[in-house]
C-alpha cells in the first residue's frame, strides 16, 4: 500500500476484531417464560470427532414457581431421543412422580417444549434428558476444529449456543452449577472448566470417561469443554495452577502467555480484593477459533495468534495483543463470570469492563511498552466510531440473537470502557477501585445491571458518578465542549452532541446534553468539574494557574473540544513541552475530528501533524501519521498525493536517518518509532527503502519464515509489508508457501495476511481466488476480503469480485464474517460506489448487519463530503509547501 495507507488499514483491522471479539450468530429466538428456574445441571457427552456428531445424556434440576403441563428452554440442532420429569424429594427424583414429555420444537425462536400429561408441581423438578447433536462447522457451539493430522471437538457459547451443545436455558440471569463429564478416545483429554477429579477406562473398548469437579453457579455461555491431544505449559499464581494449552506442535509458544497469566492473577487479586474463585485457570489455542478469545470461566479458549508468541522473535505489537487479550479475558473472571449482566442489553458490564481493565496491569508489567498511549489511541478510535450518524446508546434493546450479537461493537468495548476511565481519572483510581470492589461484592455469583454498578459507585465517592454514567450509558453519541476566552468566573462553555461528518453538524433535531467531569489542565495538579446540562461556565478557582488553557488533562475526557483561535495557538505552542504524550494525541484527534465535521482545513492537521516530527513517542508519531493517511486515501487527487508523499519524505527521512541503524539496545518505543517512519518512507516509494525491504523480506523467505535475531521484530513486520505492496509474482510465492509451511502461528498468519498487500492485479486476482477456495480457514478469509476491501489501490477489484462470486464468498462465512465484510465497504468513497453497496446488500442480505450498513452508508457519505470540502484546501496547503 502507499504511503500512510497501510496504517489506516491496521488501525481498521484492530478496532473490526476488537469490536466484533466475540460475535456469533443465531436464528432469531425470543426470551423464555419465567416460570422455571435452572439450578443444577449434570451433563455426560460422548462425542464422535469422526462423525462429527455426538450424544447427551442431561438432567437439569429447577424450581417451578407454579404448577405447569409444560417447561419450554432452549434447544437448536438438537435431536431428543427422550424426555421425563419427576418431582424431587431429598435431592432425588421420586420414581413414583416420573412421567414422560412429548417435545416440540420452535426452530425460529430455537426452543423446546416438553409437554406432560399431568401437571408437574410447583417447587424442584427433575428433568432426565437423552439427545444426539452434530459437531457443526461453522464455529459455534460444540464444533468441530482441524489440524492437518486431525480433529478436535472444541466450544464457543457466547452469546446464544450453549442451546447447540445442550438444551439449556440459556440466558445469562438463568445461573445454575454444572457436573460435567465426557467420553472420549483413550488418547485424547478434556479441558474443561474445573478440574479433574475422576478418569477411568470405559464404558467401552478404547475411550475413558473424564470427569470434573462441580461448578460455582454461572451462566450457560460460560460452559466450556475442549476435546483433543492438548498439551500445556504449567506455571502458578497466588496458589492457582496456570496452564497454557495447544496443539502438540505449538505448545512451547504457551511460555510468554503463562508469564503474563501469573503477574495479571497477582495483580488482579489485590485490585479487586476479591481472590480468583476457580480452582485452576487454563488457556487453550484453538486451531479454528472465531472470536480474539473467549472467557468461559476457568477455562479461557482463544484463536492462535492472540495467545501464542515466541518472546525470542515476537515483535513488540505481538507480545502486547498476547498480554492484553490474556488480561482483558481474566478481568472477565471477575466482570462477567463471578458477577454476570442481567441481560444482553448491559453487555458493556462485561466488554467495557474487561476492555478499561485490560490496560492496568500490563502497562505495571511492563512500562517500557507505553501502554497508556496504546490507551489514548483507542479512545481516539471510539469517538470517531462513536460520532457516526447511525450509532448507539451503550445500553441498548437486544432481545433477540441478532440483536444481541450487534452488541459486540465499540460501543460495548471502546466507549463503555473509556467512559469507565473517564470517572475513574475524575474520582481518582484509589476512589474508583473501592467502589469497583464494593460492586463486586455484592453481586457475588450473581447477576447486575448498570444502576447496581454506579449507584455503588456513587454511594463510595459521595460524587454524582450515577448522574455522569447515566447521561453517557443511555444517550447515544459524543459530547462537544466548545470553549470562549476564560473570565474571572471561568471558562464559558457550550455542549452540543459532535457529528464527524459535514452533512449532519447543524442539521440535527438532538438537544442532547451529558453531565460531564471536565478536568482542567493547571500547573499543579489538575482540577477536576462536573458540567451538567444547566451550566454555561465552567467553574475554575481564581488562583488556578497555567500558561494556556486545555480542558482534557490526562487525555481521558469522552468528548471533543474546541477552542478559540487564541487558546487553540496557546495550547499548539506549547504542545511538545506543556501537554503530555496522551495529551499530544487527545489535541491531534480533537482537531481532526473538528475538520472532519467541517470546522477547519485539512492544512492545519496535516501542519500540526509536521510540527510534531521530531516528538519521541511512536504512538504520537502514528497518530498524526494516520490522519495523514486518511487525508491521503479520501481527500488527495492522483497528483495531490504525488505532491503529498514528496513533503513527507523530505520531512521525515532526516529524523529516521537520525534514529541509526537498529540495536539490540533499542528501547520498545525506538524500535516502534523506527519502524513506523520505515513504513512510512516505504510508502512515499524511497529507492533505497524499497530495496532494503525486499532485501530483508526475501532472506526471511527463502529461509522457511525464519526473522533474523539480529533486527527487531517490528522492523522486521515493517520490511514484510513494504515489500509486498510493492512486489512481483516470486515474492508472492514465497510468501504463499510461507503460509502454508511456517509453524509460528504469528509469522504464518502475518505470512496469510501479506498476500492482500500486494497491489498487481493479477496477484490480487490469485489473492481473491485463494480465499474462497476452502484452502483458508474460515475464520481468516473475512480479514483478507477487509483488507483488499480498505486499501483504495485494491477496492475496486476486489469489490467487484465479491459482488460476482458472491456464492463462493457467502460459503466461508462463519457465523459473523458477512457482517465484517459489509463493515469494510464502509471505506468507499464515491457516490456510484455508495450506490451499488445499496443495491447489492438490499439484494444479498447479510443477517445482524443492519446497523452495519448503515454505518458504512454513512461513512461513505461522509467520505464523498470531505473530499468534496476538503480537496481544494489540500491543494492550497501543498502550494504553500516549500
Amino acid at each position: 500500500m502507499s504511503i500512510l495507507t497501510h496504517m489506516i488499514s491496521t488501525q481498521l483491522f484492530r478496532h473490526s476484531l476488537l469490536a466484533f471479539a466475540a460475535l456469533t450468530l443465531t436464528a432469531n429466538a425470543q426470551r423464555l417464560p419465567a416460570n422455571a428456574q435452572p439450578y443444577h445441571y449434570s451433563l455426560a457427552l460422548t462425542p464422535d470427532l469422526h462423525a462429527a456428531t455426538f450424544t447427551g445424556s442431561e438432567t437439569i434440576d429447577l424450581t417451578l414457581a407454579q404448577p405447569s403441563t409444560t417447561i419450554t428452554l432452549n434447544a437448536a440442532e438438537i435431536k431428543f431421543l427422550s424426555v421425563t420429569a419427576a418431582r424431587l424429594k431429598d435431592n432425588s427424583a421420586d420414581p413414583m412422580t416420573t412421567q414422560p414429555a412429548t417435545v416440540s420444537l420452535d426452530a425460529t425462536s430455537e426452543q423446546a417444549t416438553f409437554t406432560f400429561a399431568q401437571p408437574l408441581p410447583a417447587g424442584p423438578v427433575h428433568l432426565a434428558i437423552s439427545y444426539t447433536g452434530i459437531l457443526n462447522d461453522k464455529l459455534r457451539g460444540f464444533y468441530l476444529s482441524k489440524t492437518k493430522t486431525r480433529n478436535y471437538a472444541v466450544t464457543q457459547f457466547e452469546s446464544t449456543d450453549a442451546r447447540r451443545a445442550f438444551p439449556s436455558f440459556d440466558e445469562p440471569a438463568l445461573k445454575a452449577t454444572f457436573d460435567i463429564s465426557l467420553v472420549v478416545d483413550t488418547a485424547d483429554t478434556v479441558i474443561s472448566n474445573t478440574n479433574i477429579i475422576v478418569d477411568k477406562p470405559g464404558p467401552i473398548a478404547g475411550k475413558h470417561t473424564i470427569t470434573f469437579a462441580r461448578t460455582p453457579r454461572m451462566s450457560t455461555y460460560l460452559v466450556a469443554f475442549l476435546v483433543g491431544d492438548f498439551k500445556c505449559t504449567e506455571g502458578s499464581s497466588d496458589g492457582v495452577p496456570i496452564r497454557g494449552c495447544a496443539t502438540p506442535d505449538k505448545v512451547e509458544l504457551t511460555r510468554f502467555a503463562v508469564k503474563s497469566a501469573e503477574y495479571i492473577l497477582h495483580y488482579y487479586d489485590n485490585y479487586f480484593g476479591i481472590k480468583y474463585p476457580m480452582p485452576k485457570l487454563d488457556m487453550i489455542a484453538l486451531p479454528d477459533f472465531e472470536a480474539g478469545a473467549m472467557e468461559n470461566f476457568g477455562c479461557i479458549t482463544y484463536r492462535e495468534t492472540d495467545l501464542l508468541a515466541d518472546s525470542k522473535t515476537a515483535s513488540i505489537n505481538a507480545q502486547k495483543r498476547v498480554a492484553s487479550v490474556v488480561a482483558h479475558e481474566m478481568a472477565h473472571q471477575w466482570f462477567g463470570d463471578m458477577v454476570t449482566m442481567q441481560w444482553w442489553d448491559n453487555l458493556w458490564l462485561n466488554e467495557g469492563f474487561a476492555t478499561w481493565m485490560e490496560d492496568k496491569p500490563v502497562a505495571k508489567w511492563h512500562p517500557e511498552w507505553n501502554i497508556p498511549l496504546d490507551t489514548a489511541q483507542g479512545l481516539d478510535t471510539t469517538l470517531n466510531y462513536d460520532a457516526g450518524k447511525t450509532t448507539r446508546t451503550i445500553r441498548a434493546k437486544a432481545d433477540t440473537p441478532a440483536e444481541i450479537n450487534e452488541e459486540f461493537d465499540g460501543i460495548a468495548y471502546g466507549k463503555a470502557g473509556a467512559v469507565l476511565g473517564m470517572v475513574e481519572n475524575y474520582l481518582g483510581e484509589e476512589t474508583f477501585r473501592q467502589g469497583v470492589h464494593n460492586y463486586l461484592a455484592a453481586h457475588l455469583y450473581g447477576n447486575a445491571t448498570a444502576e447496581d454498578f454506579w449507584n455503588a459507585q456513587t454511594a463510595n465517592s459521595h460524587k454524582p458518578v450515577d448522574a455522569i454514567m447515566s447521561s453517557f450509558v443511555t444517550q447515544p453519541g459524543v459530547p462537544l465542549l466548545t470553549f470562549s476566552d476564560r473570565t474571572p468566573a471561568g471558562a464559558p462553555v457550550q455542549q452540543q452532541r459532535f457529528f464527524l461528518a459535514p452533512a449532519t453538524v447543524g442539521n440535527t433535531t438532538t438537544n442532547q446534553q451529558w453531565t460531564v467531569p471536565v478536568c482542567i489542565k493547571t500547573s499543579a495538579a489538575p482540577i477536576c468539574r462536573v458540567l451538567t446540562p444547566s451550566d454555561s461556565v465552567l467553574h475554575i478557582p481564581a488562583d488556578a494557574s497555567a500558561p494556556f488553557f486545555y480542558a482534557n488533562a490526562a487525555g481521558k475526557g469522552y468528548y471533543r473540544t474546541a477552542y478559540t483561535p487564541t487558546q487553540l495557538q496557546a495550547i499548539t505552542a506549547n504542545a511538545e513541552t506543556g501537554l503530555t504524550p496522551a495529551e499530544r494525541i487527545g489535541l491531534l484527534g480533537d482537531r481532526w475530528a473538528l475538520i472532519r465535521s467541517g470546522q477547519g482545513s485539512v492544512g492545519d492537521i496535516l501542519s500540526l501533524v509536521l510540527s510534531l516530527k521530531a516528538d519521541p513517542n511512536s504512538a504520537v508519531i502514528e497518530s498524526g501519521l494516520q490522519k495523514a493517511g486518511t487525508i491521503l486515501s479520501r481527500v488527495a487527487t492522483k497528483d495531490d498525493h504525488d505532491r503529498m508523499e514528496a513533503i513527507f519524505r523530505r520531512e521525515f527521512a532526516p529524523v529516521y536517518a537520525a534514529l541509526g541503524a537498529p540495536a539490540a539496545s533499542d528501547s520498545p518505543n525506538k524500535q516502534e518509532l523506527r519502524a513506523t517512519l520505515f513504513q512510512l518512507l516505504g510508502g512515499t516509494k524511497d529507492p533505497a527503502i524499497l530495496a532494503q525491504a525486499r532485501q530483508i523480506t526475501n532472506k526471511i523467505y527463502s529461509s522457511g519464515g525464519q526473522r533474523d535475531k539480529n533486527l527487531d521484530p517490528s522492523f522486521q513486520d515493517a520490511a514484510i509489508s513494504i515489500a509486498a505492496t510493492n512486489g512481483d509474482p516470486a515474492l508472492y510465492e514465497m510468501i504463499l508457501n510461507g503460509s502454508k509451511t511456517i509453524s509460528n502461528p504469528e509469522q504464518q498468519t502475518q505470512a496469510l495476511f501479506t498476500l492482500a498487500s500486494f497491489e498487481d492485479p493479477a496477484l490480487v486476482q490469485r489473492t481473491l481466488d485463494y480465499t474462497v477456495s476452502g484452502a483458508v480457514r474460515n475464520q481468516d478469509s473475512w480479514i483478507l476480503l477487509s483488507i483488499l476491501l480498505q486499501n483504495p489501490e485494491t477496492r475496486t477489484q476486489a469489490w467487484d469480485y465479491i459482488r460476482n462470486n458472491w456464492e463462493k464468498v457467502h460459503a466461508q462465512f462463519t457465523t459473523s464474517s458477512g457482517v465484517r465484510i459489509v463493515a469494510a465497504v464502509g471505506s468507499f468513497c464515491t457516490v456510484p460506489q455508495r450506490d451499488q453497496v445499496v443495491s447489492f446488500f438490499a439484494t444479498h442480505p447479510v443477517d445482524a448487519s443492519e446497523r452495519t450498513l448503515k454505518q458504512s452508508i454513512d461513512n461513505i457519505n461522509a467520505c464523498i463530503d470531505l473530499h468534496a470540502a476538503q480537496q481544494p484546501n489540500l491543494q492550497h496547503w501543498l502550494n504553500t509547501q516549500k
